[in-house]
């Protein structure tokens, strides 16, 4: 017997000729629909048999000064420094955290634990969680009904989706630029993973800055890692085998960095007058290394704390209902910092 396809809010939204929103707001019983509108919606409701899922039907919470933040992957420095931002900006602004952390980065069981976080009556979500593979197949189906706000962190910007982010491309032009403008020609990459969006977007910009330089751009140029010292470890080993003349590295992050460092200085390589190094992340350490690593800082304590900010401008402004408010897309702009790793001229 063959399986019914199930419906979906679209379907609903089209057939009734509103938004998917206009269709959630009917679902969840909120006051700011037409009558005649509303009337229409669930005609169209009842004639598809659509069944929304739980998290449409849960109800508006009351004002709870609650949120929940999900996130993953705490024992790395870049998920620790944005959660630590949440939590300050949260305690300021007069709410309590609610805290899940999936066990793993790419996980997608997402319903069960946006549930949970309901259940709860948090007033709004931090879903703090970078963008990997396809760990974000159900934003468009879910994410225009659920009952309360939700802000995403580190993600590709999309339409109806509200988020904070670093602009990766831009950080990486910064590096690149910075390297050629030291007179560095033969530049390679150390790239992070590239089923991150990060990852690329740092790798697009530094193909796409040397490219604009009239440069070529060949794959013996870049090697994959994996943010830790130990991937960096076998890249840089074997960037080094595969592009001879190699004089100057964007690394991906600051921690890989390190392990170029210690090739380095294993094979006599001096850096900077051998080899230009430049960072990404502006981890404290990074001043400390010798030399100190120029690094793009990209701040994801601020990242943090405005996700924070913007969420409870969604709260209240929104007043659970009786005003919306439309997603934004927030770009935190990096800064280069430039220490003694990459000038060829004193600093």
């Amino acid at each position: 017997m063959p399986i019914k396809k199930r419906i979906t809010i679209k379907q609903v939204a089209s057939e009734a000729s509103v938004s998917t929103q206009t269709v959630s707001r009917v679902i969840n019983n909120r006051p700011d629909v037409a009558p005649e509108t509303r009337q229409r919606v669930e005609e169209v409701v009842e004639r598809l048999g659509y069944h929304p899922s739980a998290l449409a039907r849960s109800l508006i919470q009351q004002h709870s000064y609650t949120l929940g933040v999900v996130t993953a992957g705490l024992k790395y420095i870049g998920p620790s420094r944005t959660l630590n931002g949440i939590a300050q900006q949260t305690e300021a602004m007069g709410y309590s955290l609610l805290l899940k952390e999936l066990p793993r980065f790419d996980a997608n069981d997402f319903e069960p634990l946006l549930q949970s976080l309901l259940a709860r009556q948090v007033d709004g979500v931090i879903w703090a969680v970078p963008q990997i593979g396809a760990n974000r197949y159900w934003l468009k189906e879910h994410v225009p009904h659920l009952p309360i706000p939700i802000m995403f962190l580190t993600m590709e910007p999309q339409p109806g989706i509200s988020i904070v982010s670093i602009d990766n491309y831009q950080g990486g032009r910064l590096a690149t630029k910075h390297l050629l403008e030291q007179g560095y020609r033969r530049i390679g990459h150390i790239s992070g993973p590239l089923d991150w969006w990060e990852a690329r977007e740092r790798k697009r910009a530094w193909e796409n800055t040397l490219l604009e330089a009239g440069l070529p751009v060949e794959e013996c140029q870049s090697v994959e890692g994996n943010w830790s010292s130990s991937s960096s470890d076998r890249a840089f080993r074997q960037l080094l085998d595969q592009f001879p003349g190699l004089d100057a590295v964007f690394v991906g992050n600051d921690q890989m960095a390190l392990s170029v460092y210690a090739i380095a200085s294993a094979r006599g390589i001096r850096i900077p007058q051998d080899l230009g190094v430049v960072g990404f992340d502006g981890i404290p350490e990074s001043a400390y290394y010798w030399p100190a690593l120029t690094t793009i800082d990209q701040n994801q304590h601020e990242l943090g704390c405005n996700a924070i900010s913007e969420l409870v401008y969604m709260i209240e402004t929104s007043e659970h209902g009786k005003k919306e408010v439309e997603p934004r897309v927030i770009i935190l702009q990096p800064e280069l910092i430039i220490r003694e790793s990459s000038p060829r001229r004193p600093i």
